[in-house]
C-alpha cells in the first residue's frame, strides 16, 4: 500500500511538471531613460522557447554566449519585433546585449537619444510565429505611469498607451 501511494505521489509531481511549461509568454518592459536620453526595451522569454525556436529555424542546438549564435537570435528579434514613429517609419533599436540561464532568456535594446513620445505603435510577433498560443506582454513606463499591451499571433500591432 505505502508503495502504491508513494508510486501515485511520484506521478501526480510527474504530471504536474509535464503541465508546467503548458503557455509560452514573453514579456517586454519600455521605458524612458533620463539619464541617457534613450528609450530602453528589455525583454523576457522562457529560455526553452528560445531554444526551440532557433533549434526549429536552424536544425541545431545554440549557445547564446557565442557570438555568431547571439547574431542569430538578434537578427530574428529585430525582424519580429520594433517600434514605429508617426511617419510609420521603424526606429532604430540598437541591440545592447543578452543575458541567459536556465529559465530565461533577457533581451536588451535601446534607442538612442529619442524620447518616449517618438514611438507611437509596437510590432511584437517574437515566438508568435512559432508558438500558436504564445502570449507577449509590452508593459509601458511613462514616467511611472504603466501603460499594458496584449499581442498574441492575431494581434501583432498595437498603438503605444
Amino acid at each position: 500500500m505505502m508503495r502504491r501511494l508513494a508510486l501515485g505521489a511520484l506521478l501526480a509531481c510527474a504530471c504536474m511538471g509535464a503541465q508546467a511549461h503548458r503557455f509560452h509568454a514573453g514579456i517586454t518592459d519600455i521605458s524612458f531613460n533620463p539619464g541617457t536620453g534613450s528609450i530602453e526595451v528589455v525583454h523576457t522569454y522562457m529560455a526553452h522557447d528560445i531554444e526551440a525556436l532557433l533549434a526549429n529555424l536552424y536544425q541545431r542546438q545554440f549557445d547564446l554566449s557565442d557570438p555568431q549564435d547571439e547574431a542569430v537570435l538578434r537578427k530574428y528579434v529585430d525582424k519580429q519585433f520594433y517600434l514605429l514613429a508617426a511617419d510609420k517609419s521603424r526606429l532604430p533599436l540598437r541591440w545592447v546585449g543578452v543575458s541567459t540561464n536556465v529559465e530565461s532568456v533577457v533581451i536588451y535594446q535601446e534607442i538612442e537619444k529619442t524620447p518616449l513620445a517618438s514611438a507611437v505603435r509596437v510590432h511584437d510577433e517574437v515566438l508568435s510565429d512559432f508558438l500558436p498560443d504564445q502570449v507577449n506582454t509590452v508593459n509601458v513606463n511613462h514616467g511611472g505611469k504603466i501603460g499594458t499591451l496584449t499581442f498574441d499571433r492575431s494581434k501583432t500591432e498595437q498603438q503605444l498607451p
